[in-house]
């Protein structure tokens, strides 16, 4: 670039460290000016200017802009400085929409100038003339006029961020400033497949993380939980850390482990501990690092990571005790009566917003509530509704985001419950939303007394005995074996139970014995021939093949699911593949019917190269997990598994 006659250099959020660039550029002859928000290094590059809010006075309404504050700030002072002639086109105030954007997406501390600027850009994001912005809002279901930082926070940042995750980020730009409706559609279509291979991939990383620590309940007694994995993509581990965090209240780092031997990934944080500062005590064994108190990134060599957990326990330690060991607790702002709760109640706690880091979301609490029953939301069925009732008869339903793995009291429990409140809109109607924060069990769960001891059956080596067991017997058979036996969609309960086919993942044996119910079972584990993605692409293309021929394109993802004996997860990224490379038309009108449709040969239009690229190393690594889960299915001690 600096060989093509660039003269100027102007950072975005980073270069704060980046010295030997710096330098590199003078050297070309083009000047740096670095716009950044991170936590200053000892020495600072030799660059033409530095604008950096960490140089400020501690109490200056500017101290805690992020980047794209920093950024915006630059931007102003240009545009005000400059003829009016020149800028009769762009003023400071049209950028405040992408300016919210960036500051909500960054987690940025809501206090001062920054609570200010969020302020102003949701206002004009609720009246946004980008045509990228309105394509996206229409795709996702999304009311631009009733729009808050929750719905930048889980719409758009997810959305924008994705392409940056997995791939190049250029498109999100483009998608910003387009003014073609067409190509905007192109754009928002192949950031919406982007966005749910990251929530595949989150999922993914999330699972794996947990089954590490059950299987290692050590690391949650240190003062940081550190965990790595050779297939988990950079990109994501950040988002699945801050996770971690919200859900055990200690720091976490999550590392990538490369082919060269270096481990790089991402840190978040918790309230009192600036993780950067506790990183920066370790610089003479990690490679680079940077970020600010609540977040980071690094990379160091593999055979250092003893050592480094080792230090920055005691670093982290060093700064806040034993805080982070300490069971957490929550501010509750007040105690209400179900009936107090209404909407003039809601529009008056939505004058404090926006809520968010530096500012939190006032939290209230209910006492006395019966759990009359929970339901499962969401395609991936991860969310869940509370529905509670209090003496008197009056009802409410909670939302609990993400919530599908964790604990929860029998339904008819009694229960105090901790929530929040939004106002939002539905088909044009304003409507209250409870979400929930917590609950506090009152009395001991009601229980059924059944037999809890499983009698198993270790038969993985003897696949000649399954012939001796009667047909009325149960069996869990799937994929070239689906002849033997049921899907697991077809399951029911029952004392005695054959899994005559290897699960592909702890999730559906979970799943299964939870309907089942057994008092007996019989393990053969037979696992399916072990798949390369080119393969299962193939063969998943031959089902389609004969839905379309036999059927008039009519299938379920069940069906498909049985007969790949694979994950859904995997079923839906294949058909996403197939679907990018322009072989057919996938149309899903409910959360398990498919309709396919051929599509002409050569369509270029149909095809999308680069998103079926990404899909391609996602299906890579479900696989991966699957093959790896089943080798451990057939040698661990079936006690453990059960």
């Amino acid at each position: 670039i600096i060989d093509s006659g660039v003269t100027l250099i102007i950072t975005c959020d980073t270069g704060i460290s980046a010295h030997e660039a710096v330098d590199y550029a003078n050297s070309r002859g083009a000047s740096v000016v670095i716009t950044d928000h991170h936590d200053l290094s000892e020495t600072l590059p030799n660059a033409k200017a530095i604008i950096n809010p960490k140089l400020l006075p501690d109490h200056h309404p500017l101290k805690n802009l992020a980047g794209v504050g920093v950024a915006y700030k630059l931007a102003e002072a240009l545009l005000s400085n400059q003829p009016e002639s020149e800028t009769a086109n762009l003023q400071p105030d049209d950028l405040l929409d992408l300016v919210a954007l960036g500051l909500v997406a960054d987690v940025a501390v809501l206090k001062g100038e920054t609570r200010s600027l969020v302020q102003k850009g949701i206002q004009k994001l609720r009246e946004t003339k980008r045509i990228g912005l309105k394509v996206i809002a229409e795709l996702s279901g999304t009311a631009l006029e009733t729009l808050t930082e929750e719905t930048i926070g889980f719409t758009f940042a997810p959305r924008l961020n994705a392409l940056g995750r997995l791939s190049d980020a250029n498109p999100a730009v483009e998608l910003l400033i387009t003014q073609d409706s067409a190509r905007a559609r192109v754009l928002a279509a192949q950031i919406e497949g982007l966005n749910a291979q990251r929530r595949l991939l989150t999922s993914q990383i999330y699972k794996a993380a947990e089954m590490l620590l059950r299987d290692n309940p050590n690391l949650l007694t240190e003062p940081i939980i550190i965990l790595s994995h050779p297939n988990w993509p950079g990109g994501v581990v950040g988002i699945v850390a801050n996770r971690l965090v919200n859900r055990y209240h200690k720091p976490v780092l999550l590392l990538t482990e490369s082919e060269d031997g270096i481990l790089r990934g991402s840190a978040r944080s918790v309230d009192g501990l600036h993780i950067t500062e506790a990183i920066a005590t370790q610089k003479d064994i990690i490679h680079n690092f940077g970020g600010h108190p609540m977040a980071a990134g690094l990379s160091l060599p593999l055979e250092n990571l003893s050592a480094f957990r080792k230090g920055i326990g005691k670093a982290i330690e060093a700064q806040v005790g034993t805080a982070t060991h300490d069971e957490p607790t929550l501010q509750i702002e007040g105690w209400l009566n179900l009936e107090e709760i209404s909407t003039e109640l809601v529009t008056s706690l939505e004058l404090l917003s926006p809520f968010g880091s530096g500012n939190p979301i006032p939290v209230l609490a209910t006492r006395n509530l019966i759990l009359r029953s929970v339901t499962l939301l969401g395609k991936a069925k991860e969310h869940r509704r509370l529905n509670i009732e209090d003496e008197n008869g009056n009802t409410q339903s909670i939302l609990w985001w993400n919530s599908a793995a964790e604990e929860l009291p029998a339904v008819e429990s009694k229960i105090d419950i901790a929530y929040s409140l939004r106002a939002g809109t539905f088909r044009k109607q304003k409507q209250i939303t409870l979400q929930f924060e917590e609950f506090r069990l009152l009395e001991d769960a009601p229980f059924e007394v059944r037999e809890t001891e499983i009698e198993l059956h270790d038969l993985r080596s003897n696949v000649e005995t399954f012939e001796r067991f009667n047909v009325q017997t149960l069996v869990w058979a799937e994929g070239t074996d689906k002849e033997k036996g049921r899907s697991r969609y077809h399951l029911r309960q029952a004392n005695e139970f054959v899994i005559y086919t290897t699960p592909p993942s702890p999730a559906e044996l979970r799943t299964v014995l939870e309907i089942v119910k057994p008092k007996t079972i019989y393990v053969f584990a037979i696992s399916p021939a072990e798949d390369t993605p080119e393969n299962y692409l193939n063969k998943l293309a031959g089902l389609c093949k004969y839905a379309l021929n036999q059927r008039n394109g009519k299938t379920t993802l069940e069906e498909l699911t049985s007969a790949m004996a694979s994950r859904e997860s995997a079923v839906q990224i294949g058909l996403e593949w197939l679907a990018a490379g322009g072989y057919l038309s996938v149309n899903s009108d409910n959360d398990d019917e498919i309709m396919l449709s051929p599509i002409e040969d050569g369509s270029l239009k149909s095809k999308n190269i680069y998103l079926q690229s990404e899909l391609f190393v996602a299906l890579k690594g479900l696989l991966n997990e699957a093959s790896a889960f089943r080798k451990y299915f057939a040698t661990t001690d079936l006690k453990s598994l059960f």
